[in-house]
């Protein structure tokens, strides 16, 4: 009757995934980087040039200076952001952000059926 605990491997597929889930909050959601990445775009500056132009915020990663627009996240130095740079995760991120528009929150409202009502036609009243 040896053996190991069933519910371990349960406890820690438990825990890794709520680590995983908690990322999920901290960044902004795709249509709000596509919307500054549109405002970067008519403004003629590249996503490189916004970069440079960062306040010093001591509660971020590398004192805020290391951002990458795309992903939306800080980094701690120089090196980890170039390394960042060459990953699949940041290539995919600029694919995805170059195609099409993300959806909204309004699009959700209105495929569950909770945008603006659509009375019919208004008819002439008497």
């Amino acid at each position: 009757m040896g053996g190991k605990c069933p519910h371990r491997k349960v406890k820690k597929r438990r825990l890794s995934h709520k680590t995983a889930r908690r990322g999920k909050f901290l960044v902004k959601a795709d249509d709000a980087v596509y919307d500054e990445l549109l405002k970067l775009a008519d403004a003629g500056k590249d996503a490189a040039d916004a970069s440079q132009q960062l306040p010093v915020d001591e509660d971020l990663p590398g004192m805020g200076q290391f951002y990458c627009l795309h992903c939306d996240r800080y980094f701690a130095s120089e090196s980890v952001k170039e390394e960042h740079y060459r990953s699949k995760r940041h290539k995919k991120r600029i694919k995805q952000m170059s195609g099409p528009a993300p959806h909204t929150q309004l699009d959700a409202e209105l495929a569950a059926g909770m945008g603006m009502p659509d009375n019919g036609l208004k008819l002439m009243s008497m």
